[in-house]
């Protein structure tokens, strides 16, 4: 099975680059060939906020004593290292983008800078998930933590709305509604946004299932250290 969603989310993939390549025109207005970096931007746009709020909703659950299972922590954390993958190459691209565009490749404007910001949070969750704890305790304070970092998400999502910026209003998220592109474009930013959730949803459960094996590991360390502890302190009292 998982073979197979490997195989359709690659063939997603080859399609949208095919079509984002060949068969979708140029925009003068929007750096001529450069807008092609369209269909990496938003998708990887699409799955920060995806992956930070798979984050956030795993952390609540495990807050909450009826469905607090291990799991769910070890899937934020899953979610989160794909994030932050999604959310630095986002930034690379949109730099990228803004070279010919803008004319620079980064501009303090209010949704690349909270951008960053958000990019950081999750860096320094992701750190705080590595600091020496019981699973117990890195499961509270890293669930807080995710609750408090994903504040920023609608932050940057409505930052275009609330403070005059550079950067243009959402392309189909944005308050009205109101789609800025059709026809061939269109289709193939949804192909670009459905290969690359398909993408996001296969790395996070590689890294879900690498996680537990971890967790594991390090249980079973922790048994072992403990026993041999005990041995060498009852050979001592012998």
């Amino acid at each position: 099975m998982k073979k197979v969603f490997l195989a359709v989310t690659l063939v997603a993939l080859a399609a949208t680059v095919y079509f984002a390549l060949a068969v979708t025109p140029p925009r003068e207005n929007q750096g001529g060939e450069a807008v092609r970096l369209l269909y990496l931007h938003v998708p990887t746009a699409w799955l920060a906020y995806l992956a930070f709020a798979v984050t956030a909703f795993a952390s609540l659950l495990w807050l909450v004593p009826r469905t607090r299972r291990p799991e769910w922590d070890l899937l934020a954390g899953a979610s989160a290292e794909v994030g932050v993958v999604f959310t630095a190459l986002m930034l690379v691209v949109g730099s990228l983008w803004a070279r010919p565009t803008w004319g620079t490749w980064w501009e303090w404007d209010a949704r690349l800078t909270t951008t960053a910001i958000l990019f950081f949070l999750y860096l320094g969750y992701l750190a705080l998930r590595r600091t020496g704890a019981t699973s117990d305790e890195r499961g509270k304070r890293c669930a807080i933590a995710a609750l408090v970092a994903f504040a920023d998400v609608p932050i940057v999502h409505f930052s275009v709305t609330w403070w005059q910026t550079l950067h243009q209003p959402g392309t189909v998220f944005n308050e009205r509604l109101d789609v800025k592109i059709s026809g061939s474009m269109s289709a193939t930013l949804v192909l670009a946004v459905a290969a690359f959730t398909l993408l996001y949803a296969y790395l996070t459960m590689e890294r879900f299932e690498l996680a537990k094996l971890e967790e594991g590991r390090e249980e079973r360390e922790v048994q072992r250290a403990i026993a041999e502890r005990v041995a060498s302190e009852g050979a001592v009292t012998a």
